[in-house]
């Protein structure tokens, strides 16, 4: 199969085209990113190899959907403006990358004739509900204009499968880490900023007491679940939703322990102020995903910070 990832310069599209290029079932390799989020230095290791193309361009114009998926046979779509506060603080931009960019992806591979589309969704949609764990067909009212812009992609791909025939699997992603997952820039995610802190040996601030938790999920563990949904050639696994996450939940506060631990750092966190639009604690119900998929997520949550910790003693040294 001929793969293209939409974002693919970025952090999960990255490890999802690394992961690609070492699969017998590809034989070439597509990324479109318009580098606003993503880096080149991701794919710098890919870009002599002969069955590897990168394309800079925006999801937001429809030609150059169109041009970049012909002779393609599935697309994983990464693409996205991420990233809560980001969303909140401007709406407008979030609203034309994550909906109209979708659309323009769906769209143009349903007029290429490409049959399946594998896209990055979020656990934002679950918002307001406070059911733990959270499981696919129970969700809330949206927190952010970045969760409404992930719920709209869910809505328009169950659409387009039921109107155009069109297959999609949509993976709800919870808090994914791991290496290339950028540590700078003003929406940098919590563990890139607690990993730049412990090398550095400084204090992280975390947003309220930190008893918020989390379901970390590390990035090779997403990379699987997009390649079982990109190959599966189970029916009913095809035109689903899926929690893509550990299964387990972890508070900030033994987060930054965890990741201290790793990098011998002595430092106490500063408390600041709670963030706008933040859920309280999200774990997510995985027994969708293994049963119809087939996923297994094999690397808990202290092996990843561990696999991380080493990548960014590289990176942070090199910035």
């Amino acid at each position: 199969m001929k793969i293209l990832v939409t974002g693919g310069a970025g952090f999960v599209g990255s490890n999802i085209v690394e992961a690609l290029l070492q699969d017998k079932r590809v034989t070439f390799v597509r990324v479109l990113d318009d580098l606003s989020t993503g880096f080149l230095h991701n794919l710098e290791e890919f870009m002599s190899n002969p069955n590897f193309e990168f394309i800079k361009g925006d999801i937001r114009n429809y030609q150059t959907c169109l041009d970049a998926f012909q002779g393609i046979d599935a697309i994983t779509h990464q693409a996205a403006l991420g990233s809560v506060p980001r969303s909140i603080n401007d709406p407008i931009k979030t609203n034309t990358v994550n909906i109209d960019g979708f659309l323009n992806v769906f769209t143009a591979a349903k007029e290429l004739g490409i049959k399946r589309v594998v896209f990055a969704a979020s656990s934002s949609t679950y918002g307001d509900n406070k059911a733990l764990p959270k499981v696919e067909d129970n969700i809330g009212n949206p927190l952010s204009p970045y969760a409404v812009t992930k719920l709209v992609n869910e809505l328009y791909a169950r659409v387009f499968g039921d109107i155009y025939g069109m297959e999609y699997v949509g993976l709800r992603y919870f808090n994914i880490f791991g290496p290339r997952q950028d540590p700078n820039g003003a929406y940098a995610a919590v563990i890139p900023l607690f990993m730049k802190a412990a090398i550095n040996n400084n204090p992280p601030t975390i947003n309220g007491d930190g008893s918020f938790s989390r379901d970390f999920t590390y990035v090779k563990n997403a990379v699987q679940a997009n390649l079982l949904a990109l190959f599966t050639e189970n029916k009913e696994g095809l035109n689903q939703i899926y929690n893509i996450a550990l299964g387990e939940r972890t508070t900030l506060n033994d987060l930054w322990t965890s990741i201290k631990d790793h990098a011998g750092c002595d430092k106490k966190a500063i408390h600041g102020p709670e963030r706008s639009g933040d859920v309280p604690h999200s774990l997510a119900d995985i027994s969708k995903a293994r049963k119809l998929l087939g996923y297994n997520p094999e690397i808990k949550i202290d092996e990843g910070l561990g696999l991380a910790y080493e990548w960014y003693t590289k990176f942070v040294a090199n910035v």
